[in-house]
């Protein structure tokens, strides 16, 4: 396992779940915090809603589903869209096979993309004039993917 000094930017890796080689999920995950995956999850893994979260998924990681993070780090495999508000990472061993829609993104010789990047810029949600949720603004979004 490699805890400590792999973020590149913070020097290290904070864990606040581990989802072990032998844990299957099948469902969707949400979490807050850094999210380390070694196992294989069968729905989407996504930041709740107003948090930020780090998902790092180990090289025998596996996830089959769209994935919503602030910032990802890949490299097992993902079949299904990504979304990193902040930044993706994609090392030599990661295999995605979907599209990438990110900020920055950092991806290393050998790593396998069979999908599109998708530059994205975040935009400040504004309340609306009537107080409600900026939902026009996800429909934008959702419509652009």
């Amino acid at each position: 396992m490699m805890f400590g000094n792999k973020s590149s930017r913070d020097n290290q890796l904070v864990v606040d779940a581990l989802i072990g080689p032998q844990v299957e999920i099948r469902g969707d995950v949400v979490f807050s915090g850094g999210l380390y995956l070694e196992g294989k999850v069968l729905g989407k893994v996504i930041v709740e809603e107003g948090a930020s979260g780090t998902l790092t998924v180990a090289e025998q990681g596996q996830i089959e589903g769209e994935v919503r993070a602030t910032v990802v780090v890949l490299s097992g495999r993902l079949e299904g869209d990504v979304h990193a508000s902040e930044r993706i990472e994609l090392t030599p061993t990661a295999r995605v096979t979907g599209n990438v829609h990110y900020q920055v993104v950092e991806m290393s010789a050998g790593a396998q993309l069979n999908g599109r990047l998708v530059h994205t810029t975040t935009v400040a949600a504004l309340p609306a004039p009537d107080g409600k949720s900026p939902a026009v603004l996800q429909r934008v979004e959702a419509a652009n993917a």
